[in-house]
């Protein structure tokens, strides 16, 4: 179909006030747009027509709106599958934030015109790939977690396969008396209430139970995994199309707590132990199965340590808590000791450490411990130092309970165990090393704990933190893991208790059930939900160099024994990271592609050496860095009007041949901006500021090759909330380019 462009230029909320629209108008008709026309309120229902009227009569099928940010009404403006939309933001982009009236806006804004053009000229509506898939759902582990996502996802409809390994469902919950409240008015211990939750689950028609069965291995992507469930050596295959993980989490070794006093006393036990004791009934001492009279719990047993565990499992403080409140009910005359470096019991639990204080048999003091030994009498004794009281105290129990931590079940400890681990499985051993369709599958890369044993060149199970757990974006996309159609939930997303647990369950069963409607359509999940474009790959020119598949945050790519990439479509979370590293350029989106960067690069007009208006240009990722600039331009905070903007999905989409067009093509300076990186990243495609630091040194390269100076490309990380650094960025960029001088290339 012959592509046929529309401008449509808005004169509201300041636009026209600042602007020349006519001579907007006239850029646009000179880049020979054939239909150009304003309006007073474009996002009006009139305007919105006139939009509509030009798409049915006149065949315009590329908009350009030029108006607001397309954070702005971000609906309104799209007219169907086959009409490309583009949305040049003049608004917050250039009318709030530039000089009204002024030569230098308005040659800002006229750039954006012809790259708008351009980028419509050199892309098409994106087509999706579709084909059939399963909309079944695996959830991996049966403890609350997983037994709250299965019947979620059931009761929604979805069909529902439940894998546990051990021949009990209900997880941790089914091995616990008593739990710490969960509901109103949280000041009594209750029923986990897991009995129940696994009789509905094990009677639900849409939930097939496998127990006593792990997963050997998982093949495939997103609607068209395969799992092999193996159970006394018999596999069986399913297919889902998303997974719920939901393994659950594993006490921290207590043989490294020697410290505490692990280990000097049979009387010296942890939290978990205390519960399986508690479960067979009154409380007695290991030693000499006499009743205790007195017991001692010792907080943050190993937690936040950097010896041991560095963060806070989140519900040892309420675990002690409950434990204490056992005790003094089996046994009213014991005096019960707990001791913390902080006591967290937050929210409506506040209620529950109350209930507990005002207990007269509980003392509970705030303090570093100093000692914990055996003394000759059998008793324990546990010396605490800097307490409440002003003063060093000693205590003497017949019980200790350390309160150890949680550890996900997806870390893997180093040592010949993990070596062991790794070995692996197979479902059959006429597959084994090879892919789907019969190739030979690339090592894997990562070591993983062997749950759900993927066959992804990255690693057999989920990318980790570095405490263990299942890598999120825990900022914006909870559940969300590196592997699309994979999501955590649970204890081994992050330490919590059963309560959370259950609501973290049904959380990851609406994600998994949004992204298998969402692949049936050939549709994106998270961050660009509903983007129906795809990575296509012009594998004549590929040189196996592995820097996509290599690079890529999620896996999408797999690789044969050559090194070829091998595309798994539905994995792709559509960043374009691997458009930024590929060197040969056969990586292409439809509406995304390093030819339309190009010559959007080359729609701006850079003005002769003489004229001092310097050109630069800068890539910003459409996430954080390209929304701080939007608020920048919300609060009215002034820039200076050199700046021209190219949106990137992801700063790691960015190609390092693009600096090279706009040095060549006279451009005096470039800007790379992107979102943070870092344990605590922002940065929504896990990887991509990372990756573009990384890849300075290409660009680099590129600037010794255009004997051009280092200064003219800086990288910079924006958090959403930074929107008032902007103008200062690029306020000394430009002083920067001033200091250097203008581009040799400008006049050849």
């Amino acid at each position: 179909m012959e592509t046929k462009i529309g401008a449509y230029f808005c004169k509201g909320c300041g636009i026209g006030g600042c602007l020349d629209i006519d001579k907007l108008l006239k850029a646009a008709t000179a880049a020979k747009v054939p239909v150009v026309k304003s309006h007073d309120i474009l996002c009006s229902q009139a305007g919105v027509d006139s939009i509509k009227a030009d798409i049915a009569g006149a065949g315009v099928n590329r908009v350009s709106v030029v108006a607001c940010s397309p954070r702005v009404f971000p609906e309104l403006f799209e007219f169907g599958k086959d009409v490309l939309t583009d949305r040049v933001n003049v608004r917050e982009g250039v009318a709030w934030c530039c000089k009204p009236n002024d030569e230098d806006t308005q040659m800002l804004a006229e750039d954006c015109v012809r790259m708008s053009v351009a980028r419509l000229v050199n892309s098409a509506p994106a087509e999706p790939f579709v084909e059939e898939t399963s909309k079944a759902v695996l959830v991996v582990g049966a403890g609350m977690a997983g037994l709250t996502a299965a019947k979620s996802a059931a009761q929604a409809g979805y069909k529902v396969v439940l894998v546990e390994k051990e021949e009990r469902l209900g997880g941790w919950a089914s091995k616990f008396s008593k739990v710490v409240p969960k509901g109103p008015v949280y000041r009594e211990p209750e029923d986990s209430g897991v009995e129940a939750l696994v009789q509905e689950v094990e009677s639900h028609p849409n939930i097939k139970v496998h127990k006593g069965a792990t997963v050997a291995k998982t093949v495939g992507q997103p609607g068209k995994f395969m799992a092999a469930l193996e159970k006394g050596g018999v596999t069986t295959e399913v297919t889902v199309g998303s997974i719920v993980l939901a393994s659950g989490w594993k006490p921290y070794d207590a043989s490294k707590l020697g410290r505490w006093g692990y280990g000097a006393s049979p009387d010296v036990i942890t939290n978990v132990r205390f519960e399986e004791l508690a479960a067979k009934g009154r409380i007695m001492r290991p030693s000499d199965g006499k009743p205790v009279t007195s017991v001692a719990f010792i907080q943050c047993a190993g937690s936040r340590d950097a010896e041991h565990l560095p963060y806070c499992s989140a519900v040892c403080c309420r675990v002690s808590l409950k434990q204490a409140l056992h005790v003094r009910r089996e046994h009213p005359e014991a005096k019960v000791y707990i001791i913390y470096k902080d006591l967290r019991s937050p929210a409506q639990y506040e209620r529950f450490y109350a209930r507990v204080a005002e207990d007269e048999g509980v003392f509970l003091t705030k303090g570093e411990i100093a000692e914990v030994k055996k003394e000759a009498d059998g008793l324990i004794s546990v010396r605490a130092e800097k307490t409440l009281l002003g003063e060093d105290i000693t205590v003497r129990a017949d019980l200790v309970v350390l309160a150890t931590g949680m550890v996900p079940s997806t870390k893997v400890e180093p040592g010949p165990a993990a070596a062991e681990g790794a070995a692996g499985k197979t479902c059959d051993p006429e597959k084994e090393g090879k892919t789907a369709d019969g190739k030979k599958e690339a090592e894997s890369a990562e070591l993983g704990a062997k749950i759900l044993n993927l066959t992804y060149r990255q690693g057999t199970d989920l990318p980790t933190l570095k405490y263990g757990f299942p890598d999120s974006h825990f900022i914006c996309f909870p559940y969300e893991t590196r592997r699309t159609g994979i999501y955590a939930a649970g204890a081994v997303r992050a330490p919590m208790d059963l309560a959370s647990g259950a609501g973290d369950g049904r959380g990851a069963a609406l994600k998994a059930i949004q992204c298998v409607e969402a692949i049936s359509r050939g549709a994106a999940v998270h961050p660009r939900a509903g983007d129906l474009s795809y990575p296509e790959f012009f594998m004549q020119r590929c040189t196996q160099c592995k820097r996509c598949t290599e690079e890529c945050p999620f896996g999408s790519l797999d690789e044969d024994n050559k090194g070829t990439p091998l595309p798994n479509p539905l994995r792709c979370r559509r960043c374009g990271v691997c458009l930024g590293a590929c060197p040969e350029r056969i990586v292409s989106f439809k509406n995304f592609n390093v030819n339309m960067v190009s010559k959007m690069i080359k729609a701006i007009e850079v003005p002769e050496e003489d004229e001092d208006k310097p050109r630069i240009l800068a890539f910003i990722c459409e996430n954080d860095a390209l929304a701080s600039l939007d608020m920048a331009g919300v609060m009215r905070l002034q820039r200076n009007a050199m700046i021209r903007i190219i949106p990137l999905r992801c700063l790691g989409s960015m190609n390092a041949v693009w600096v090279s067009d706009a040095l060549a093509g006279g451009i005096d300076g470039v800007l790379l901006i992107g979102c943070k990186k870092g344990d605590d990243y922002q940065c929504h495609f896990i990887r991509g500021s990372e990756l573009a630091d990384y890849r300075m040194g290409n660009v680099k390269e590129k600037l010794k090759q255009l004997v051009l100076e280092e200064e003219r490309v800086e990288i910079h990380e924006l958090a959403i909330t930074d929107y008032r650094r902007i103008p200062e960025i690029f306020d000394k960029f430009l002083e920067t380019i001033r200091r250097v001088g203008p581009n040799p290339y400008k006049d050849m």
